[in-house]
């Protein structure tokens, strides 16, 4: 299937709406290839009530579709409805729940390495392309460390890739018994040949306060993070998962590669614990097994990023990443050790 350039994105209708809320109207515009969560999301921006608080009345008949339900599909074009929900921040909450914890993960996962026919439709997805530029336009990145010439781009997850997430955000360990073994020497072994991006699905504050307490940032350690992308760089697609509706968050290489034109997918790999941030480029994905359970025995004895330094030391060595299969690495790894 061709890809879908981005100048050749045919021209799509634009669904205006109006609503009231807390006895004030809005306007809110959508397109017809939105999605309802697309619209959920749209008037969370404008209130500040979450999509689980929202009511929706006078919209459509009867219930509100599913999340993955296309706009254009519900005829709603000029329509007015009245929203009914309390914004965040408002709501009584329970003390013993304040506690600042980062997004919980979905299990389910799912990978299209094997399935090009399904990363197709994601990747001409007419919304995917969409939410791809407007997430490029939007995103203002702080360089750390400066870019270095000729160099190739290792986009590094952190949670429950690097480090278990439960025992530092509960506290029952230190930060550095969280961290996966030889995490600071993987680093070190791979960044003189690659620059470092780290991509997390957590919030910017609790991605600082990791990095900082990790000692991957402001140590004297020898490798460097390069810059830092959160979850506002994220954005839910739509597809299905055993015939059954499947919605999940995507890590898009593209909005790098649009802010960096020096990388692409001829250099550039995307190491996670979840193949389905790979979704949107699933060739220059490596899942990497999900390290958990720090304090354990099995853990403290995990060597994973040992061997990964150890492929991606070698790949380099080829010049376009592209003629690679990534989800064979550790099969390319056994070769390499009984030649």
């Amino acid at each position: 299937m061709a890809t879908v350039l981005e100048d050749e994105l045919i021209p799509e209708m634009k669904i205006p709406l109006t609503f009231k809320w807390s006895g004030r109207e809005y306007k809110v515009d959508l397109l017809g290839s939105d999605r309802v969560y697309d619209l959920k999301t749209s008037l969370m921006s404008l209130t500040k009530v979450p999509p689980e608080r929202q009511k929706i009345l006078g919209l459509v008949k009867g219930k509100l579709p599913p999340d993955q339900e296309r706009i254009a599909d519900l005829r709603i074009a000029g329509k007015s409805f009245t929203l009914i929900g309390t914004p965040e921040g408002d709501e009584i909450k329970d003390p013993s729940k304040l506690e600042f914890l980062p997004d919980v993960v979905n299990d389910l996962d799912v990978d299209f390495t094997d399935n090009p026919a399904a990363a197709a439709t994601y990747k001409n997805d007419q919304r995917n392309i969409r939410k791809v530029k407007e997430a490029t336009e939007k995103l203002q990145i702080n360089i750390i460390h400066p870019l270095r010439d000729g160099k190739r781009l290792l986009v590094l997850d952190i949670d429950y890739t690097i480090l278990d997430t439960k025992p530092l955000t509960s506290g029952s360990l230190p930060p550095a018994e969280c961290a996966r073994p030889g995490l600071h020497e993987f680093l070190e072994a791979i960044y003189p040949y690659y620059d470092i991006c780290i991509w997390s699905q957590t919030s910017w504050i609790w991605l600082e306060a990791k990095l900082v307490e990790l000692g991957m940032v402001g140590s004297t350690r020898n490798y460097q993070v390069l810059f830092v992308l959160d979850k506002t760089c994220m954005f839910t697609v739509f597809t299905e998962r055993n015939g059954q509706p499947y919605a999940h968050h995507v890590k898009a290489l593209q909005i790098i590669w649009n802010h960096f034109p020096q990388f692409s997918a001829k250099n550039t790999i995307h190491v996670d614990d979840l193949s389905r941030n790979f979704a949107l480029n699933p060739n220059e994905g490596l899942k990497i097994h999900a390290f958990k359970n720090a304090h354990s025995e099995q853990a403290q004895a995990d060597r994973e990023l040992h061997k990964l330094s150890r492929y991606m030391v070698h790949i380099v060595a080829i010049e376009d990443f592209r003629t690679l299969r990534h989800k064979a690495w550790k099969y390319e790894l056994r070769r390499l050790t009984q030649s």
